[in-house]
């Protein structure tokens, strides 16, 4: 476990690249005090949280970090788990020197992760927090529709007919709509991931995801699962009844949107992050 650079200054927005088991991970840490973890979704970068970032940042230390094969963060080379993304999270901590509970909140991917992380090292979570983040593992159908995409940009890379309709999924139809920044950001993001890095991370965390649901019994911290009402895997009732298996669980519904929640409607998701860090 290196760094690339120097850690950063308190307080400061600064960027650095550090090596884990999942390759090299680049992290922004920005603000001062409790650190929180935030993880992104597949198929965005951690410029999905920068709505969101001024105003958690009033309140902890934000560790961003950029999941393998996204952003300015490297592919590992070899299929790679939850439970390595985990382990990683943990390397990137480690080398900040935050020894420290830290608060979780991971979008879809990165609420995947953080579920991995809060039950295997209780200690080391104070919180959870995921956004859009189904604990089941994908049904036959689901897989068989994920395998038809992958196929089809293995062999053409992110054509424009796949883009539009990965950003279809992601985003809200209020959002398409009347947010063109937001749909922006996402056709980016896809059009400048490395093809090879981002099918293995497709396979990796989304094919070969597993149940989640037999870990919920081992965190201990309060969480609460955050859905978009136009989330087509993962309904109000769902996260309701999977809050319901952890002994501070809870769950809410955010309207118009879909999996990138603290992108389509920042205000609501610092709001209900602030709302479980002072209870």
């Amino acid at each position: 476990m290196t760094q690339d650079t120097a850690s950063p200054e308190s307080g400061a927005a600064s960027g650095q690249r550090i090596q884990t088991g999942v390759g090299s991970l680049a992290v922004r840490v920005r603000g001062e005090g409790q650190p929180a973890v935030l993880w992104h979704s597949l198929f965005v970068d951690e410029r999905s949280w920068e709505r969101v970032e001024e105003g958690l940042a009033r309140d902890r230390r934000l560790v961003i970090i950029t999941g393998p094969g996204h952003g300015a963060s490297s592919d590992p080379g070899h299929r790679y788990s939850l439970d390595d993304c985990a382990v990683a999270a943990g390397d990137v901590l480690a080398a900040l020197d935050i020894r420290e509970p830290v608060d979780w909140v991971g979008n879809a991917w990165g609420g995947h992760v953080g579920i991995v992380f809060a039950a295997t090292w209780p200690d080391r979570c104070r919180t959870l927090i995921t956004l859009g983040t189904p604990v089941q593992a994908y049904g036959w159908s689901q897989r068989l529709l994920f395998r038809v995409l992958l196929g089809v940009y293995r062999m053409t890379g992110m054509i424009d007919l796949l883009s539009s309709g990965i950003c279809d999924a992601l985003l809200s139809s209020r959002t398409r709509s009347n947010d063109p920044e937001a749909v922006a950001l996402v056709l980016d993001s896809l059009h400048t991931m490395d093809r090879r890095a981002l099918t293995n991370a497709m396979v990796s965390i989304s094919l070969q995801r597993p149940d989640l649901t037999p870990r919920l019994s081992s965190i201990s911290c309060p969480t609460l699962f955050i859905t978009g009402a136009d989330h087509p895997e993962w309904t109000g009732e769902q996260a309701e009844a999977s809050s319901r298996m952890l002994a501070m669980g809870s769950a809410c519904v955010v309207p118009d949107t879909a999996y990138l929640i603290p992108l389509e409607a920042p205000e609501a998701t610092i709001q209900s992050i602030l709302d479980l860090w002072v209870r």
